[in-house]
């Protein structure tokens, strides 16, 4: 599944969670975050000490502030203007880094300039959402406006479509009536159903080598961190700060691999295990969201008096099947059948809030047969995006090697349904084109070096479905100066700027940006937060 993290929708997950997929729903969150609650903790008062090559612009070896930069930045149209991004901008790359003077294509850029005095300022501080394809524009505002404002206005905050994505050029898209609903039954009730669905994805890798073969090959994860790269030497700066989400942890973990004495602060939210990309991955997921869909269940039994839709987890869960099985037959508008129906709750996996709008919608179409609020549900989480999907493959299957004979994908499958039913086969068929891409990614993943690197923060929920904690840890111990954060009991899909706000969270987050503060505990986990509460119905 995209991932791990992304869904357009959040992608399909950020951040997903639902970084990008919700970006209305989320800038509703970061608004409703009120200053007092986004204010840097002291160190002292959330266990940390100043860590890091610099705790301030002016102690930075070379420039951090841009003064010489090269891009030419212009209005901001439609909906990043409406966000309130005024300043937009393009920069040409190299499809190949190889062959510099060939072929190049354009990255879409956005900022939120700082407005801190220029000698308080800390210079350029890229985001990204995660995926990968998943649009990095709207995220620029989000963070200006989920971080404390005396931290906020220190940074250029400096948001970007990746390669193939969005508003960059070209945007890569291989069937855009790929998701037109409602499409075969993820769960194959026959050799035959399941070779429909291998069909789809074959068909699918063949129309993206058709289209766009020339730039398949260098739509990886080390060259959109090359891209990082060529961000930052057009801002006419010797370092960056960088802070990802999902896949964009990834994408930080390689470039800082890469370009290690380049990097100045680095936050990490929700961190892919770089170990293994991506087969292993995706398959860790299953079990992960297995657990999410577990806990919606039993939060939705807990409040029967308002949903009606059973006392136990068992109950609902036979609700949920129930639900699943009239939409196979007899799918909504006939558009939303049993695939729809689960990437919508899908979504509820990667955030708490969405949990009563979920339960409220199984609840009056199984109870009273009304449609309306399925129908919204998938409409504003369900959807999905096919340039995200497009990209995700085309990175994902080119980054490392994929098993080629899809009957290893089945018994993997068959047997992961066992005991992790609920995503086990949807996220095979979201990587199913993967075992017939055009391009052949390397045996193994590129090896994570952390030696040398300035102090990073990671922040993780222990019940992280898409990028799930085990994986994240493998991630700490390649990374020697990092310090994580755990949010023990956390189940949303990106820990910053939760709704309600975690103030533990978002103190580690200021202080770690303000002053390069980390907290010092020993160990795998350094310091610890409480999750947020679970929501309650109408909320």
């Amino acid at each position: 599944m995209p991932g791990p993290g992304g869904r357009t929708a959040p992608g399909r997950g950020v951040v997903a969670a639902l970084l990008t997929a919700c970006a209305a729903a989320l800038l509703a969150v970061t608004a409703c975050t009120s200053p007092s609650s986004t204010t840097a903790a002291p160190p002292s008062s959330v266990g940390a000490t100043p860590s890091g090559p610099a705790t301030g612009g002016a102690q930075a070896a070379g420039p951090i502030v841009p003064a010489d930069s090269t891009l030419h930045w212009h209005t901001c149209g439609g909906l990043i203007g409406q966000l309130g991004i005024r300043d937009c901008t393009t920069l040409s790359v190299p499809v190949n880094y190889a062959d510099p003077g060939g072929r190049h294509l354009s990255l879409a850029l956005d900022m939120i300039p700082a407005t801190a005095p220029v000698s308080q300022q800390q210079g350029v501080l890229l985001v990204n959402p995660g995926g990968p394809g998943a649009s990095g524009l709207s995220l620029a505002a989000q963070v200006a406006d989920g971080l404390a404002p005396n931290v906020a206005r220190d940074y250029d905050i400096v948001g970007f479509d990746p390669r193939g994505v969005g508003s960059s050029v070209p945007r890569l898209s291989c069937d855009p009536g790929f998701f037109t609903g409602p499409r075969p039954n993820y769960i194959p009730a026959s050799a035959a159903a399941e070779q429909v669905m291998i069909t789809r994805a074959k068909t699918y890798a063949d129309d993206c080598e058709r289209q766009f073969g020339w730039l398949l090959p260098y739509l990886t994860t080390q060259n959109a961190a090359r891209d990082l790269d060529s961000i930052r030497a057009a801002f006419g700066v010797a370092k960056i700060s960088y802070f990802g989400f999902s896949w964009g942890t990834y994408l930080g973990q390689v470039y800082a691999t890469l370009f290690p004495e380049r990097l100045r602060r680095m936050v990490l939210d929700s961190t892919v295990d770089p170990t293994g990309a991506w087969y292993t991955d995706n398959v860790d997921q299953d079990y992960a969201f297995q657990g999410r869909i577990d806990a919606f269940y039993a939060w939705v039994a807990r409040y029967d008096s308002t949903y009606h839709l059973g006392s136990t987890a068992a109950q609902v869960r036979a609700a949920w099947y129930r639900a699943r099985d009239q939409l196979l037959a007899q799918p909504v508008n006939g558009t939303i059948g049993a695939d729809e129906f689960d990437d919508t709750y899908l979504m509820g996996g990667y955030l708490y809030q969405l949990w009563p709008g979920l339960a409220h919608a199984l609840s009056t179409y199984l109870n009273s047969g009304d449609t309306t609020g399925l129908t919204d549900q998938y409409q504003s989480y369900g959807v999905q995006n096919e340039n995200f999907f497009a990209v995700y493959n085309a990175v994902e299957c080119a980054d490392v090697s994929w098993p080629r004979n899809f009957g290893y994908w089945t018994s993997d499958t068959e047997m992961v349904y066992k005991t992790a039913p609920f995503y086990a086969w949807g996220n095979a068929w979201d990587n199913a084109a993967c075992a017939f891409w055009p391009v052949h990614g390397p045996a193994k993943p590129p090896r994570i070096n952390g030696t040398g690197l300035p102090g990073i923060l990671m922040l993780q929920g222990t019940l992280d479905p898409a990028t799930p904690y085990p994986g994240a840890q493998n991630a700490h111990r390649l990374l020697p100066s990092a310090r994580m954060v755990v949010v023990e009991g956390g189940g949303d899909h990106g820990q910053s700027f939760e709704q309600p706000p975690d103030a533990c969270v978002q103190g580690y987050l200021n202080a770690y940006l303000a002053t390069g503060a980390l907290p010092q505990g020993a160990g795998l986990v350094n310091a610890t937060c409480p999750a947020v509460p679970d929501p309650e119905p109408g909320s």
